[in-house]
Parts: C-alpha cells; sequence; structure tokens
C-alpha cells in the first residue's frame, strides 16, 4: 500500500464502518467534501429470476435481493468466497470482500441495466465472482468493474459523513463540482486508454 494514502473510515447509520482511501476533496463555501474510494472491493450478491416481460420464452434476468434475504444467504456467500480465499464483510454501504480479486476474463462479465434513483436506467458492468445455490434459488456474487465512489462532507468532529440525496444535489450544481466531475471523467479515460 502506498505510504502517502489517505484514508478516512466512514459509517452508516446502522453503525457499520467502511475504510476508504481518499481520492479527491473539495472546499465549497467554507465546507470540505471528500470523494472516497473502498479499499476492499464492493460485492454485490443477485438472483436469478424469471423475465416476466419475456414470458414467452424461458428468459431469465438477475434481480437485486432484499435485506431479509441477505441475511438468509450470507454465511453461504461467504463460504464460497472463502475457497477464493477471499473475506466476505458487512461493510457500511456495500458488502465488500478482502482479499486479492482474480483477473477479469471475458466470460465473466455481466452486464445489467441498473435503475437510478431518478428512474433512468444506466449498464453496469460486473465481474462474476462465483455461483450458489440456496434453498433451490441460484445467486451470483458480483464486483462492480467500475469503481464504487462515495461523496462525503467532512462534519465538526473532522469525520466524514455521506450526503443525503438533497445535498448531493444541491452540490452537483455548483461549478466547483462540474470542474472535479469533468476532471474525474478525463482521469478515467486515460486510464481506459492505459489499460
Amino acid at each position: 500500500m502506498e505510504e502517502d494514502l489517505v484514508t478516512m473510515m466512514l459509517k452508516d447509520e446502522d453503525g457499520r464502518s467502511i475504510l476508504c482511501q481518499v481520492e479527491n476533496t473539495l472546499k465549497v463555501q467554507g465546507k470540505e467534501y471528500v470523494l472516497l474510494l473502498p479499499i476492499d472491493t464492493p460485492i454485490e450478491i443477485f438472483a436469478w429470476a424469471e423475465d416476466e416481460e419475456d414470458a414467452d420464452e424461458e428468459g431469465e434476468m438477475l434481480v437485486d435481493i432484499d435485506e431479509e434475504e441477505l441475511e438468509d444467504v450470507f454465511a453461504t456467500a461467504r463460504a464460497v468466497l472463502a475457497e477464493q480465499d477471499l473475506i466476505l464483510n458487512r461493510s457500511a454501504l456495500t458488502l465488500t470482500a478482502s482479499g486479492e480479486i482474480p483477473e477479469v476474463e471475458e466470460d465473466d462479465i455481466i452486464a445489467l441495466d441498473i435503475e437510478d434513483p431518478e428512474g433512468k436506467f444506466n449498464m453496469e458492468q460486473f465481474q462474476q465472482l462465483a455461483a450458489f445455490f440456496f434453498e433451490e434459488q441460484e445467486y451470483v456474487v458480483c464486483t462492480p468493474l467500475d469503481p464504487l465512489l462515495f461523496f462525503a462532507k467532512i462534519n465538526a468532529q473532522g469525520e466524514p459523513q455521506l450526503l443525503s440525496p438533497e445535498e448531493f444535489q444541491e452540490l452537483v450544481e455548483l461549478d466547483e463540482f462540474k470542474a472535479l466531475q469533468a476532471q474525474l471523467e478525463s482521469e478515467a479515460e486515460d486510464f481506459e486508454d492505459e489499460n
């Protein structure tokens, strides 16, 4: 790990925490904001379900699972990842896995349409790490190929605090944020060109 890496612990409402590195900082109107990237690998668990819109064909699609279902399958998912020397954690805001993620193979890439809070669909790509069955239901364990970033403000105690959707919306409309966003998009394009 780099010596100059600056890290912060981000906590959620349930008291869980996630260690992140500070990717960028932004000072706007006397407030400090940070862009955080989890140190461990973000993990998503999806379930296979019948595609109701494709009733004529035997189509299946991957769907999100709720908190209750996650509780049921967590131990199994953890055991499956342990076979790859990965440790599944209940971190703040997302599941994470510590350990070395395998190299991305073309056959392991899954593309999904993910609905954002505004109801728009965005194509996201995931690397499938494992699949397992629990009570005759098949699940897949994936990690997003795009970095998962959190935007937080620094509170009076000097700790990062996740922005509410309203606060984030106000921030994205400011010129300082638009300049940061343009810089990040440019860095992402440079990174893709290198790989």
